[in-house]
């Protein structure tokens, strides 16, 4: 007997400085001044174009390839990396970013104040060199960063003019405050500041113009030069005539952040036209839901995917959900909790049990809402084409063979509990028990597929 358990449905898969400059760069501090990105706080001005989601998204990308970036030069240099962020907790940005060495908080303020604390309270510990990076600057490289470290030996000030009139990057040598009378947020703040710089008899250096990421125009030059994804969440939605249940579906997978995709097998009830007159998507295929679903996922425009089932609805402010359990560093899946309409103490042990399952032996069901980055799916060929159970083959597979960390959400999908009233409750957790000890102990698929329809 051929055993498709575990996954054999997919296929297998310098520079140097000298001794002086390394003591001098050894002194040498590099803060990243940024912001946790929380949907509807972070990149504002974006929001009508991306949605409150899809906004501080772009705010955790760009700031991922900032740090990115610093650790670059810091390697090459051995200077040592600060993050000052406002927002967020040690444990979210930990969860985030990994280990963050120098990790701060932004004080109370304005920008100047906050600017200041940060670049006064590194000079004091000790550091001779000292440069703050703001994060929403795409051309930033270590070769500017080494300009600017350089221009300090020379200047008492250094700044990264960027072309809206602010700047991207300051850095300081001691302790002057040329951040008093600025008019932040306005398109006068490199001029007020350079006219401060040389009312104290500073010697400034300026670097290169570089543009950041604020404003739809902005917006426009990093997709182009990005050529990313322009929706965060893609909801997939396989059907086969349920006319009767798909418009919960539809409705609570209805978001700013989300498209809507209804991937049909062949309804011939009004399943389709409900599902387009609702706004979603839809697409015609094969019957079969691994078929159906690869489908769906074809076509999507979403940097991560979701998989829902026709029966069942997602909670309110699930695109945030989302986006807060893929931010976990090295997290690239996860699974919502599981709950039914069907009310009965006898349920609510499934409910307890299946959450015990889902989070400790990291085997959720596809009712439970399965969401992942969309690269990590296609990297692995999407759903296996079986009769039975892609769900988990494809779970256990991007965990076990390819390293993919999982985590749950903190909401719960409610599933239709027409089956197990149906059935009865007993009956239904029985069969579901089969059919995964029958894959674990290696039963045909078909095998199981067959007996699972008869039962039902």
């Amino acid at each position: 007997m051929k055993k498709l358990w575990p996954f054999s449905a997919f296929p297998p898969r310098p520079k140097t400085i000298s001794r002086e400059n390394c003591m001098a760069a050894a002194r040498d501090r590099l803060i990243i001044f940024g912001r946790y990105p929380l949907p509807g706080k972070a990149k504002t001005r974006l929001i009508p174009a991306l949605g409150p989601v899809g906004a501080a998204n772009l705010q955790r990308r760009l700031t991922e390839k900032t740090l990115l970036t610093a650790k670059k030069f810091a390697a090459r240099h051995k200077t040592v990396i600060g993050c000052c962020f406002e927002g967020g907790t040690p444990q979210k940005i930990g969860r985030w970013l990994g280990s963050v060495p120098k990790l701060s908080f932004q004080q109370s303020g304005d920008l100047g104040s906050r600017m200041r604390f940060a670049l006064f309270d590194a000079l004091s510990e000790g550091n001779k060199r000292v440069v703050l990076l703001g994060t929403d600057i795409p051309g930033v490289n270590v070769e500017i960063l080494e300009q600017a470290f350089a221009a300090l030996l020379n200047h008492d000030v250094v700044l990264g003019p960027s072309t809206d009139g602010g700047y991207w990057l300051v850095g300081l040598k001691r302790p002057v405050d040329v951040f008093r009378g600025i008019d932040w947020g306005s398109p006068r703040v490199l001029a007020q500041t350079l006219v401060q710089i040389r009312k104290m008899g500073l010697a400034v250096s300026l670097l290169e113009f570089l543009w950041d990421v604020d404003t739809p125009e902005d917006l426009r030059k990093w997709r182009f030069q990005e050529s990313g994804p322009e929706i965060f969440l893609t909801v997939v939605i396989p059907s086969l005539n349920e006319e009767n249940s798909i418009h919960r579906a539809i409705l609570s997978a209805t978001d700013r952040d989300a498209e809507v995709i209804v991937a049909d097998g062949g309804s011939i009830d009004g399943t389709v036209r409900l599902a387009e007159s609702l706004g979603a998507h839809v697409i015609h295929c094969a019957p079969g839901r691994a078929r159906q679903q690869n489908c769906g996922a074809a076509a999507a425009k979403g940097e991560n995917l979701l998989f829902l089932h026709a029966d069942t609805h997602l909670p309110e402010g699930y695109v945030t959900q989302v986006f807060e359990t893929l931010m976990a560093q090295e997290k690239a899946l996860g699974a919502f909790r599981f709950k039914t309409d069907f009310h009965s103490p006898f349920m609510r042990l499934v409910e307890w049990v299946t959450h015990l399952r889902s989070r400790y032996l990291k085997l959720p069901y596809g009712d439970q809402a399965v969401f992942m980055e969309k690269a990590v799916f296609e990297r692995v060929g999407g759903f296996p084409m079986v009769p039975i159970g892609e769900d988990l083959l494809l779970v256990r597979h991007l965990i076990k063979h390819e390293n993919v960390q999982m985590a749950m959400a903190a909401g719960s999908v409610v599933t239709s509990g027409r089956r197990w009233k149906t059935l009865g409750p007993l009956k239904t957790t029985w069969i579901n028990l089969f059919v995964l000890m029958g894959m674990t102990m290696g039963i045909s698929l078909k095998t199981l597929s067959r007996l699972y329809r008869r039962s039902s």
